[in-house]
């Protein structure tokens, strides 16, 4: 089978969507199958061109690099000419590339599905599917960049339209991110009854990065922060926009007092600073906030914490999945979110009661959850086991890549799911 996977970043760059398209591609080509990529010369890490080629020699995938400026993400317009190269580039050996049997489109550049949707104009039998990652126009106009349903808006929801009538399948992440997008954009979705197939794939982690017997010299900020022998709540990664630390503040604040409970933030963002000041202002030393540590470091501190924080604003349901969950399942992390429902966190609490799920605003509600989860061992180690069993059942690449097969076979059998 002919298939080609279709994104903006492949590794070498640095973009989690770099990885993940690689780790599929190179699942398809050890299957067999004849897999390409189509892609770009730069990403996220100004050194991917310089490694241009690295990917290529480790797997039999064909990687096919398409020409792009490389001016960043400094400013809309830099970014803007990124994706028009990109596009063009695209459309073109979309246009001349030999019949593919199946191609997957992720979305970035936005909308760069239409490109897969060529081609199959081209050759009728070539099945497309869409693996969203982002929504658009729908982050735009939930972070307040266009308005919402205005001219820019409708203009765009109308090219996804006519996407969206020429897929075969989409995958999304989530319960909320696939309901969003079939309410919006499947041609036959009157009464619920969808005319196009849809299957939930979660981001995954590579299983032979977490093994389960796996040990770790302990994060020597512990030590530094004077943490050792507290139960210490961590969230790590990116603080922005799309997340709420509100809560959490005000429930550190109830906590306060307990000598034995912290809360520990690891990484950047807009709300960093932000974050951090709310918290010396309010007195809170119980927080602690940090810029990030090298990746080679964060197994030794998850493995160093007691639980996992997540967070996510009530307006990002949907275009927004947070991807610290893997690893912090990975390393047998409870989970704390703070979010709405039906978001990729909460599905994997629902489903494997790996955590706690707590309203945006429910500060009593999470620091009960904290003192519980700090005193009633048994209960936490119950939420340890399954965690771990969650990452090892449906959130690494064996899992995922075995869910992303069976959608082929639905694909190329004509068959709905």
């Amino acid at each position: 089978m002919r298939l080609t996977i279709i994104n903006q970043f492949y590794t070498p760059d640095i973009s989690p969507t770099a990885h993940l398209t690689a780790s599929l591609a190179e699942h398809f080509a050890s299957k067999g199958h004849d897999v390409a990529v189509i892609t770009s010369r730069g990403g996220y890490s100004k050194d991917a061109e310089k490694k241009d080629g690295a990917a290529d020699r480790t797997s039999t995938v064909n990687v096919r690099r398409i020409w792009t400026p490389q001016f960043g993400k400094a400013s809309i317009a830099k970014r803007l000419a990124d994706y028009f190269f990109f596009y063009l580039g695209t459309f073109f050996t979309a246009l001349f590339m030999r019949k593919q049997d199946v191609i997957i489109t992720l979305t970035t550049p936005p909308f760069v599905g239409w490109t897969a949707v060529l081609h199959k104009m081209l050759h009728s039998k070539t099945k497309v599917i869409l693996w969203n990652m982002d929504c658009y126009p729908e982050a735009p106009e939930r972070a307040g960049m266009i308005k919402t349903d205005g001219f820019i808006s409708k203009l765009l929801q109308l090219v996804n339209r006519g996407m969206f009538k020429r897929l075969d399948h989409m995958v999304g992440l989530d319960t909320a991110m696939v309901d969003l997008l079939m309410d919006r954009y499947d041609p036959a979705n009157r009464d619920r009854r969808r005319s196009l197939p849809t299957t939930i794939i979660p981001n995954w982690e590579d299983a032979d990065f977490f093994p389960v017997d796996a040990e770790h010299e302990p994060w020597e900020g512990i030590d530094r922060h004077n943490l050792a022998g507290k139960f210490v709540i961590l969230y790590l990664g990116n603080m922005g926009v799309g997340h709420e630390f509100e809560t959490v503040l005000d429930a550190a604040e109830q906590l306060k007092d307990n000598d034995n409970i912290a809360f520990l933030f690891i990484g950047g963002g807009k709300r960093k600073d932000t974050t951090a000041e709310e918290a010396k202002r309010r007195g809170l030393d119980n927080v602690i906030v940090q810029g990030y540590v090298p990746k080679a470091e964060t197994p030794s501190v998850m493995s160093s914490v007691s639980c996992s924080l997540i967070t996510l604003r009530d307006n990002m349901l949907g275009v927004m999945s947070p991807s610290k969950l893997h690893s912090n399942l990975a390393m047998r992390l409870p989970i704390l979110y703070v979010g709405p429902k039906t978001s990729n966190v909460d599905d994997a609490i629902e489903r494997f009661n790996c955590g706690l799920t707590l309203k945006i605003g429910d500060a009593e509600g999470l620091a009960k959850a904290v003192r519980e989860l700090a005193s009633d061992r048994q209960r936490f180690s119950t939420m340890q086991t399954a965690a771990r069993s969650a990452f090892d059942e449906a959130y690494n690449d064996k899992a995922t890549h075995a869910a992303f097969d069976k959608v082929i076979e639905i694909v190329t059998a004509g068959a709905h799911a």
